[in-house]
């Protein structure tokens, strides 16, 4: 492990108002989201999308660093052109997602205990020398009565201690995300109690388990009311509370935080996100910034709809929705950006 060269990687990804495109979603995943447009759900058509993505001109602008899956780290493009080497080559830094999905925990109903453990230090090993050097790790925490247990919380900060752990001993800069679920009726303030208790945990296992804290980044949910909350707070208000929480539980030696877009639309992702910047950006310990999927992909996928002719729109749409989050990131997003390309 050089660790810093680890913590060089780390401050990269956050440098210079860029951010994160999470490209990692499962097979089956991808395959549902193509199944609501009426794309054809296999191998060759996820890897021409995910080509489609990688070679947006322009992309390196905005983006330092993609999140793959292991089915697309180990593809080419249709001139046998590896992706990790279009990646690399556009200026941007291959990460990859390595756990194995959230399965339900025995003992707490309802609750999700995120697996891959087994067998991670050697695909880690495989992964680096396939050219990634930043990784990612999901923990799913559902907010409601008794939820998230005390056990399902320690539970889940253990084990992205133990990743994060194994991804710097193998010299990637791992990606903790935890992640408070939108989904209910939860209010912003129960939101923030149950985000500020699973951070806590968090940071307290990784300093158990000797994770370096200036070599990773943070990726959390913003804090929210619940999707099927009658009372939804503004823009600035989510803003001022997810900081307040923040502030309170992430160690200033954090490099950065990458915050999820979790269910959010992509334009109120980059509103809130441009709100934090423009409020509090010149007095924070880490920079904030962005990895989201849904949230940059969405349109662009429905534009695409499989069919090569549909390509240079959908990349347009896709550049243009980075371009809104590095600005949002700059705290200089507004809402003219939607309706004009940036």
């Amino acid at each position: 492990m050089n660790l810093q060269d680890i913590i060089k990687t780390a401050g990269i990804l956050v440098a210079d108002d860029k951010g994160l495109l999470a490209m990692d979603e499962s097979n089956d995943t991808c395959n549902s989201r193509f199944a609501e447009f009426g794309i054809p759900q296999t191998q060759d058509y996820r890897r021409s999308y995910r080509e489609m993505i990688i070679t947006t001109p322009g992309l390196g602008e905005s983006i330092s660093g993609v999140i793959l899956y292991d089915e697309t780290i180990r593809q080419q493009m249709k001139d046998d052109t590896p992706f990790v080497k279009a990646i690399t080559d556009a200026g941007i830094i291959p990460g990859i997602k390595v756990d194995t999905g959230a399965k339900d925990m025995a003992g707490h109903q309802g609750e999700k205990i995120t697996e891959g453990l087994d067998g991670l230090r050697d695909r880690l090993h495989e992964y680096f020398l396939m050219g990634a050097r930043f990784a990612k790790w999901r923990a799913v925490l559902t907010v409601g009565y008794g939820k998230p247990s005390r056990g399902c919380i320690e539970a889940n900060a253990n084990t992205l201690a133990r990743y994060a752990a194994l991804c710097q001993e193998a010299g990637l800069v791992p990606i903790v995300e935890p992640e408070v679920l939108m989904d209910g009726s939860q209010t912003i303030e129960q939101c923030f109690e149950v985000t500020e208790e699973v951070l806590r945990t968090v940071f307290n296992q990784l300093y158990r388990q000797r994770v370096t804290i200036e070599g990773l980044l943070l990726k959390p949910n913003m804090v929210l009311p619940g999707l099927t909350c009658p009372k939804q707070e503004s823009v600035d208000e989510v803003a001022d509370v997810t900081i307040e929480c923040l502030l309170r539980a992430v160690p200033a030696a954090v490099p950065g935080i990458v915050f999820l877009s979790g269910g959010q639309s992509g334009e109120l992702a980059s509103a809130r996100l441009n709100a934090m910047n423009v409020r509090f950006k010149s007095h924070l310990p880490w920079a904030l910034s962005f990895s989201f999927a849904r949230a940059i992909q969405q349109q662009a996928m429905e534009i695409w709809n499989g069919k090569e002719s549909n390509q240079q729109a959908a990349q347009q749409a896709l550049l243009n929705r980075v371009r809104c989050n590095r600005a949002a990131r700059k705290g200089k997003y507004n809402e003219t950006m939607e309706k004009t390309q940036i």
